[in-house]
């Protein structure tokens, strides 16, 4: 098909295109790294040892993007429906990519992740294949699509459970090499789990007026009210996730009040949807979920610095 310049663009053009409306670049690239680099230095924390070399945190880094990109590929495969009929503004129903083009790219991209992984250790290797495994799971609905579509809470679950594992990895830059597990690892993976579910139920829990035919959300699923208690909810199980990791660290006060900076005004935007569910306020609470998420990470990851430790 002739006549659209989007359509008549290079090949590199169309990507960059792409990327801008489906994996953001300028947003991406800083989140992950200071996520794959909250992760490192966390297990560096809680095992009491020094903080590894920028490699492994450049290691890191790659591996959790080849990761994210990858889920971005397979959520085009399971919403290639839904977008075709429902949202054919989006890049692959429009023509701007094909979903074998993105699908290929996520392929090629294991290439360097497994490379990056095996420098740090086999068993870093090791651990990026059983994250792929369940991701790989995720892409075929674990083989029981219908069954999950009925039930989203089991849907959110199964899929969320990539995060910790993905977390796994992350932190397993630092102590697989090292050779041991840090104490008090769980918490900051529990915590990895539970923001997963806050990102995704900040993302899908909309506005009436935002919500679409055809396009699934936790809000049209479970109406507002009992869609924000699960929010509510999974944001206070990350609290308790950061708290006890403060434990571990043994900064639980500076933890628990740097925690408390961010929860708060986060709460406060929730009750204030609650109230008056409009557009506005629905971007408000997706930005607060992120920010939110990301302040979790770097107080686990930077607190002890700020308490003075070494």
């Amino acid at each position: 098909m002739t006549g659209s310049p989007e359509r008549d663009a290079s090949l590199l053009a169309r990507l960059w295109i792409y990327q801008g409306e489906r994996f953001p670049l300028i947003q991406t690239v800083p989140l992950l790294g200071a996520f794959s680099a909250a992760s490192v230095t966390a297990s560096a924390r809680l095992a009491g040892r020094p903080l590894p070399d920028i490699a492994t945190y450049l290691a890191a880094f790659l591996i959790v993007m080849v990761f994210f990109w990858q889920m971005r590929a397979l959520d085009e495969v399971k919403d290639a429906e839904i977008d075709r009929r429902y949202r054919p503004e989006r890049p692959i129903p429009r023509g701007l990519v094909s979903l074998r083009l993105i699908l290929w790219l996520a392929a090629l991209a294991a290439i360097p992740a497994a490379a990056a992984a095996y420098a740090m250790s086999p068993g870093v290797l090791i651990l990026v294949i059983i994250a792929w495994a369940w991701l790989a799971l995720m892409g075929v609905e674990f083989f029981v699509p219908a069954f999950l579509k009925k039930s989203p809470a089991l849907y959110l679950i199964s899929h969320m459970a990539i995060m910790p594992l993905i977390d796994l990895v992350l932190t397993g830059c630092e102590w697989v090499p090292a050779g041991s597990v840090p104490d008090g690892i769980w918490t900051f993976l529990l915590m990895s789990f539970c923001n997963g579910c806050v990102v995704e139920f900040g993302r899908k829990i909309w506005a009436p007026e935002q919500e679409r035919e055809g396009v699934e959300t936790y809000s049209s699923s479970w109406g507002i009210p009992r869609s924000l208690t699960a929010l509510a909810a999974m944001t206070g199980l990350a609290f308790l996730s950061l708290v006890i990791c403060g434990f571990y660290l043994d900064r639980p006060l500076l933890t628990t009040l740097c925690g408390l900076v961010f929860l708060l005004p986060f709460l406060f935007v929730l009750a204030d949807f609650w109230k008056t569910p409009d557009s506005s306020r629905q971007k408000r609470l997706e930005t607060l979920s992120g920010v939110w998420v990301l302040a979790c990470y770097l107080i686990a990851a930077f607190t002890p610095v700020l308490g003075g430790q070494s």
